[in-house]
């Protein structure tokens, strides 16, 4: 009897096994390790690293392969040329969002972010309309972030530390979003909306009516936490983990300053019309994105139609991992890529050079929605902090960690402490 039990128990795990081995030979998916029952390929990924591991399994299966996180299938694409295949050149195939179980029950599928079909186009849409109409890129966002980078310039000349508070309760931020949206119903003014919740409410008493309603009460609210934690919290580590490399490399803050100094002086602010004649900065501020390499493997993404790619047919629904790591981190493009150096992005004249591996903010359909403010406020706020101040490290520089806490989703530099002093 013992015998039949064992017997019974390994065909009950050979047999899901040998039909997905046989699904995957009609389906044509790319090559991949051999997924175990259940479990899939988790003894081939270390879930602490999973960009380490996809590198490891690259050398192994090439630029596209099939891996399975537990029973869920999905392709990972690596390296400069297929990532830039799948995300631009296929990019409406490539657009869907793919799972992220951690937030589904809490996003349920809305806002701009992890939503997908027609109310991701739909919302997308209104959110870049809305953003434009309210100054990203422009002249009337700068002189607001210029502002706010002098109020950030003074709380540093007040404390006696530095610190980052980070509103990691969801439910709490959105308790916070619901008040102020309804004093923003209380003050609401249709012939003057003042910001992205006016105009999105405004929308949402032109479209009761419609059928297929998009522009929801509930929306509205993912929505605008989808701004602040896409918009705030990513700029904000942005600029913490460049100021940890910064006191790494006092040359590199050296030469910084010593270019704000040439180009801007003491007596007004920077400005983005400076850029232009900042290069070293300018590639300071590349350098310190490509560097950190901050969300290593992108947010998930998802085929929308059944696929055909590299001489693969990657089935509607599955999910897409694009290794943004293999692009900003490519030794060709990038020589000695895991060094933080400002020249791979200036030419031999010491201009600032563009490159298409720069791909911080991803790229095509589901690319960042405020990269353009994200720009704008990581020039700003640095060119700003190290006008005012000089940082001094509390250890000796070569004793710096600058290597990143591992999450799983994103790559956020160590807590670390230095001092501003002012200049």
């Amino acid at each position: 009897m013992d015998f039949f039990v064992v017997l019974v128990i390994c065909l009950s795990c050979l047999i899901p096994f040998f039909l997905w081995n046989r699904n995957r030979a009609k389906e044509k998916l790319p090559p991949g390790p051999t997924p175990l029952p259940i479990i899939g390929n988790v003894l081939q990924i270390n879930v602490s690293n999973v960009s380490k591991s996809i590198s490891k399994l690259a050398e192994s299966y090439g630029p596209v392969f099939t891996v399975y996180f537990a029973n869920k299938r999905t392709v990972v694409v690596y390296g400069y040329e297929a990532v830039k295949e799948a995300l631009i050149d296929q990019s409406e195939a490539f657009s869907g969002r793919g799972p992220f179980p951690v937030l589904d029950r809490a996003i349920q599928g809305l806002g701009v972010v992890f939503s997908n079909g027609e109310q991701w186009k739909q919302v997308r849409r209104f959110t870049l309309m809305v953003l434009w109409n309210l100054g990203m890129g422009k002249k009337t966002i700068e002189d607001r972030i210029q502002e706010e980078a002098l109020y950030l310039v003074e709380a540093l000349k007040k404390t006696n530390g530095t610190h980052n508070v980070l509103l990691k309760n969801i439910a709490h931020q959105c308790k916070f979003i619901v008040e102020k949206i309804k004093e923003h119903q209380e003050s609401l003014d249709f012939s003057n909306p003042q910001d992205f919740i006016d105009y999105f409410l405004i929308k949402m008493e032109k479209e009761k009516h419609n059928e297929h309603l998009e522009f929801t009460m509930e929306n509205l609210i993912i929505t605008v936490l989808d701004v602040i934690s896409a918009g705030t919290e990513t700029t904000s580590t942005t600029l913490r983990y460049g100021l940890l490399l910064l006191l790494k490399h006092p040359e590199v803050t050296a030469k910084v300053q010593e270019e704000i100094d040439c180009v801007v002086g003491r007596h007004w602010s920077p400005c983005m019309q400076d850029r232009s004649r900042m290069p070293y900065t300018d590639a300071v501020v590349h350098e310190i994105q490509r560097f950190i390499d901050l969300v290593p493997n992108n947010l998930l993404h998802a085929v929308t139609k059944d696929t055909k790619f590299r001489g693969y047919l990657i089935p509607k629904g599955t999910t897409i991992l694009t290794s943004l790591t293999s692009v900003l981190h490519d030794d060709k493009e990038f020589p000695n890529p895991d060094q933080f150096d400002p020249s791979h992005f200036l030419d031999e004249s010491g201009n600032f050079k563009k490159s298409d591996y720069f791909l911080a903010f991803s790229a095509g359909k589901r690319a960042c929605v405020g990269e353009g403010l994200a720009r704008m406020e990581l020039f700003l706020l640095l060119t700003n902090i190290l006008q005012h101040f000089t940082l001094k490290s509390l250890v000796d520089p070569k004793d710096i960690d600058t290597a990143p806490v591992v999450n799983g989703l994103g790559a956020p530099p160590t807590a670390y402490e230095l001092c501003f002093i002012p200049v």
